[in-house]
């Protein structure tokens, strides 16, 4: 698969999130102290991402 997402813990001990695309890492979220609340984050990109509208601040 050329693209997912991965929850990981940091070096304070918090969840996070980043999404990979052919092993790059295109972002990565806050850190959170549980990892239904990273999920909760997955989720929510999921499901509001695809409907998003790009801000052009250049």
């Amino acid at each position: 698969m050329a693209h997912k997402f991965e929850i990981y813990k940091d070096k304070a001990g918090e969840y996070r999130v980043r999404f990979k695309y052919n092993s790059e890492t295109l972002f990565s979220t806050e850190g959170y102290s549980s990892k239904a609340s990273a999920q909760n984050a997955i989720d929510s990109i999921k499901k509001n991402g695809p409907d998003a509208p790009t801000e052009d601040n250049s």
